[in-house]
């Protein structure tokens, strides 16, 4: 559409992984198999905390939590993904695009914050188990997961507001598969240094502090485990470690992306599969494979669903 001089971009053309139809048919074939296990695993969780009573302590809740948001953020993007590498026109509406960088960062954010929770809940749990039940109540969980939601939301909100009233009127192509902050504004018409800036404290700081809120929360649940605790204590570290191990995946790739984002680094690409198709994918296996309770319930599942057939 043009408009005086200038043409306004209507559309952006998604330049994807790779132009080679064979590597696209090969990643099709991965991120097809990465995203069935994002939606299995996390829908076996949901299901397995549903269905046990035993595993009706807040970590659980929030565990079911975090796998419904996992899917939420895999199916923002990796749906979209896959179409695009099995088409020959890889192009997204203007309002596509805005509604996917809205819902990205909307599910994201969300997920930052839940994991910052869960780090919270682990905290009272070892270090004050005597007031974890008081503390940790059904009311103040669901309060604390609305709370993430909604931080989310503020979030998002203020990016697609920044980057939406942006003037485009001149190349459209995002060296991405999907929309994004960093690459849709390099694509504006105007100086957008000032929007990086707004950009960097509200992404890349938020992702950092978050981040280190949760190394210090964790190293203080190391440390009274290893100065109070002689028995239960390898249990406990092993669900710190599964817990970190989720937390480097998710907040690394943010705080590379989102604290430099002046840089058009070709890493980018690579970091972002990172952060929205292998972390969702992890998360379940990570949660399951090193959680005695959870694998034991999901026996308990599987057996009763041999029975009644």
């Amino acid at each position: 559409m043009e408009t005086g001089n200038f043409t306004v971009v209507t559309k952006f053309l998604l330049l994807g992984l790779s132009h080679v139809p064979k590597v696209q048919v090969a990643f099709f074939i991965l991120f097809l198999f990465s995203y069935m296990v994002v939606l299995l695993g996390n829908l076996l969780i949901i299901i397995t905390v549903k269905a046990d009573p035993c595993l009706g302590s807040p970590m659980y809740f929030l565990l079911c939590n975090l796998s419904f948001i996992d899917i939420c953020y895999a199916s923002v993007t990796s749906p979209r993904m896959l179409t695009d590498l099995l088409s020959q026109t890889k192009s997204i509406s203007f309002n596509g695009c805005m509604a996917q960088l809205f819902f990205r960062h909307f599910v994201g954010a969300a997920e930052m914050f839940l994991l910052t929770v869960m780090a919270y809940d682990r905290y009272i749990a070892i270090c004050k188990p005597l007031h974890y039940t008081a503390i940790m109540s059904r009311p103040v969980c669901f309060a604390l997961v609305v709370a993430c939601w909604v931080g989310g939301f503020i979030h998002s909100i203020v990016q697609t507001l920044l980057t939406i009233q942006l003037p485009f009127c001149g190349p459209n192509a995002i060296d991405n598969y999907f929309c994004d902050v960093p690459p849709v504004i390099r694509l504006s018409c105007t100086d957008i240094y000032v929007i990086e800036l707004l950009m960097v404290s509200n992404s890349g700081l938020i992702s950092l502090l978050c981040f280190l809120v949760l190394l210090v929360s964790y190293s203080v649940i190391l440390v009274t485990v290893r100065l109070r605790f002689t028995e239960g204590r390898w249990k406990t570290l092993s669900t710190c470690a599964s817990h970190v191990i989720v937390v480097t995946l998710f907040f690394g790739p943010c705080i590379f992306i989102y604290l430099w984002p002046f840089s058009n680094s070709p890493a980018d690409k690579c970091v972002s599969v990172i952060n929205t198709i292998l972390t969702p994918m992890l998360n379940p296996l990570i949660y399951t494979l090193r959680n005695k309770d959870v694998k034991d319930s999901m026996r308990k599942l599987w057996s009763r669903c041999i029975f009644f057939k």
